[in-house]
């Protein structure tokens, strides 16, 4: 088992406790908390788990300790215990995951009571039942006998259940129902204790498989002892309407042509339906969506189970079970037994919701994933986050790289619509055409391939969610008016269709352009601007809030040790100085760049980057140099191809020079292949 220390015992702490308490594969060693009177620390004390004021007490008297979760949420903290643990076999959970671990184990333990609160429901229903009910799989051992069953038999499910039933009941001819695959209706049958009962015995099938095979029966043994003493058929009648009607099963009879003759209190409260409703009238009148199955089993004579379908006025979800009324061979009747699913359908219906929304949930990121402490970021976050809880549509603004669908993810998340869809949509990187099809859908036959029956689009994909139209300056006048139907009518129009679908999305646009030069240049309708210009919010490119590069670094830098496995620690000043002095102008994205290319150039032994890690950040070489190719006023003019070559040969043979001539260590450092390099040696007859 693993061992745990828990740093932080308030409501979390204490609930997380509980949760990891219960599991097999953890072991809490220790409980840290600098308050003596929490939640978390009284229960490591009822626990006897010992409990500590300083987290750095606890580890040094608890080791070895393999995980340390952290729940406090605070960030210092954290960060502290990050650099004394960097060289210690052990794994740190931050609170925001110890948070989501909680939050999924109670999901899941929430469903799993759901589960086992209907379980119950489902025993509880085949216990109540007047009914014995025994069942066998496919090697004859005993699976099911309910309370029933035991009073009837004299068994009991706790000693027989695994059991063969041939050892048990020897009489049973469950076994003959298993090997003929045929179900036995009404069948009388005398158990070992003497008693009389009469079995409708079914083969039980799972997707057209045979599995075992089940017998309900009831006890007749007073009714037939008392069927030979008394011939009296009115009193015999008399005494098995008391027992249906002291069933809580609904039950319901008819003749044998159809008409009903006896429904018991149960049937009345289930379907709302008296009996001046149903006797005497076709077996058809209680349903309002379905086929009659008691019509059915007077046609066939066989017997049907687990029919669904409709009754009353109140269109009950209900099961139906039905046999056929057999008296000295002939047919009189039949009788339906009714089971109400509504219930256990709507938990399903909740359950099946409660799983696509976690299949479907995509948006990834939340405003603790926006690092910086400028006050240009700050302000955008704090926009972020008041329009975010309210329906109003965002238009983000800024440079490419600064973070723009980072913003959306928070958004979104932040937002009442958390739970549904997330959906990105660039709007520059699809063509016009794919691109109004792809959010709008279309209709079959709507243009050639389209799809068989047609297809929803984007927007009534994420109805109830949020769709993030990136680069929006970049879509045609025609698009950009279904885009204003959409905004102003909250509907859409498939393509090739007329219908108007309505749908409820909440729409996060983007743009590293300015949209209001291209109002002035007809390209963009100022109707659709200022409906997305609800609530503008400017995200300011990085050379404008250069203060949050050091923090950018070292969040960039836990990230990149991740991904390239390395263990990265920090930068050197004078690296530091050079990327504060650089402008940026592919933004954040630049500099995770940047700082991926410096760990790759890195021995892995190396904990931080200097200046030599960084060759594409000379000092003063990217803004206050001109590249040596720009030719003077009056000097000869080149195409850009062979601007391009010189450059590359220039570059080509400094970096050979820098290497001492070494080939293999040129073109790694160049990013080419050696294959490549060479090609490149031969084109620019560069002789080494």
């Amino acid at each position: 088992m693993k061992r745990v220390l828990l740093i932080g015992a308030g409501d979390g702490g204490a609930s997380l406790l509980d949760v990891l308490k219960e599991t097999k594969q953890f072991v809490i060693v220790g409980v840290v908390d600098k308050l003596e009177d929490t939640a978390g620390i009284r229960k490591a004390k009822d626990y006897n788990i010992p409990v500590f004021k300083e987290w750095k007490d606890a580890f040094h008297q608890l080791t070895p300790i393999d995980i340390v979760i952290e729940v406090t949420g605070n960030r210092d903290l954290y960060e502290e215990i990050r650099l004394l643990l960097k060289d210690e076999p052990v794994t740190l959970i931050p609170s925001s995951i110890a948070s989501v671990m909680f939050y999924l184990i109670d999901e899941k333990k929430s469903l799993i009571e759901e589960v086992t609160r209907h379980n119950t429901l489902m025993d509880s229903i085949l216990n109540s039942t007047h009914d014995g009910m025994i069942a066998i799989d496919l090697d004859h051992q005993i699976t099911l006998l309910n309370k029933r069953a035991e009073e009837i038999s004299g068994l009991k499910s706790m000693e027989v259940i695994g059991e063969k039933i041939e050892n048990v009941m020897q009489s049973s001819k469950l076994p003959r129902v298993l090997k003929t695959g045929k179900a036995e209706t009404n069948r009388r049958q005398i158990l070992a204790n003497k008693r009389k009962i009469l079995t409708t015995r079914v083969p039980l099938y799972k997707n057209s498989q045979l599995t075992g095979a089940l017998g309900v029966f009831r006890d007749i043994t007073e009714i037939v002892d008392m069927a030979e003493e008394v011939t009296n058929l009115k009193s015999i009648q008399e005494m098995l309407e008391a027992i249906i009607e002291s069933s809580d099963d609904a039950i319901s009879v008819v003749d044998e042509k159809g008409k009903g003759i006896l429904i018991n209190p149960a049937y009345t409260r289930l379907t709302g339906l008296t009996k001046e409703d149903v006797i005497g009238h076709p077996a058809t009148t209680d349903i309002s969506e379905g086929e009659s199955m008691h019509m059915h089993v007077l046609k066939t004579g066989k017997p049907v189970r687990g029919a669904k379908m409709k009754v009353g006025p109140n269109r009950k979800d209900v099961i139906v079970n039905v046999a056929p009324v057999i008296v000295d061979g002939n047919l009189k009747g039949s009788v339906g037994v009714i089971h109400d699913m509504s219930e256990i359908e709507a938990l399903n219906t909740e359950l099946e919701k409660a799983k696509h929304i976690i299949r479907t949930l995509e948006a990834k990121y939340s405003f603790d994933d926006i690092i910086g402490r400028s006050e240009g970021i700050q302000v955008a976050i704090q926009q972020a986050k008041q329009a975010a809880v309210t329906p109003v549509t965002i238009l983000l603004q800024g440079e490419s790289g600064t973070g723009k669908e980072l913003f959306a993810h928070a958004i979104h998340n932040a937002s009442k619509r958390k739970f549904n869809k997330f959906i990105r949509v660039n709007c520059a990187a699809i063509s016009e055409t794919l691109l109004e099809s792809e959010l709008f859908g279309y209709e079959e036959g709507a243009f050639s391939g389209a799809k068989r029956g047609g297809k929803k689009g984007i927007f009534e994909e994420a109805d109830k969610g949020s769709v993030f139209l990136d680069e929006i300056g970049e879509i045609s006048p025609q698009t950009q008016a279904k885009l204003l139907r959409v905004l102003q009518e909250k509907e859409i129009v498939r393509v090739g269709g007329t219908k108007a679908v309505p749908i409820d999305v909440r729409i996060i646009a983007a743009t590293n352009v300015d949209i209001e030069q291209k109002i002035a240049r007809k390209e963009f309708r100022s109707d659709l601007y200022h409906r997305l210009n609800r609530m503008p919010i400017f995200i300011p490119p990085l050379k404008k809030r250069k203060e949050d590069i050091p923090i950018l670094c070292k969040f960039l830098l836990i990230k990149l040790n991740q991904d390239y496995g390395r263990s990265v620690e920090d930068l050197h000043v004078e690296a530091m100085e050079w990327l504060m002095e650089y402008d940026w102008p592919g933004n954040v994205r630049e500099l995770e760049n940047i700082l991926g290319r410096a760990m790759i150039y890195m021995h892995y032994r190396e904990k931080r980057i200097d200046s030599s890690h960084l060759p594409s950040l000379r000092k003063n070489e990217i803004q206050k140099q001109e590249p040596s190719w720009v030719h003077m006023d009056g000097g000869p003019k080149k195409t850009l191809q062979e601007v391009l070559d010189d450059t590359e040969r220039n570059l080509i043979l400094d970096v050979l020079k820098e290497n001492n001539g070494n080939k293999t260590k040129t073109a790694k450092q160049l990013g080419v292949s050696i294959r490549n390099f060479y090609y490149k040696l031969e084109k620019y007859k560069i002789i080494q």
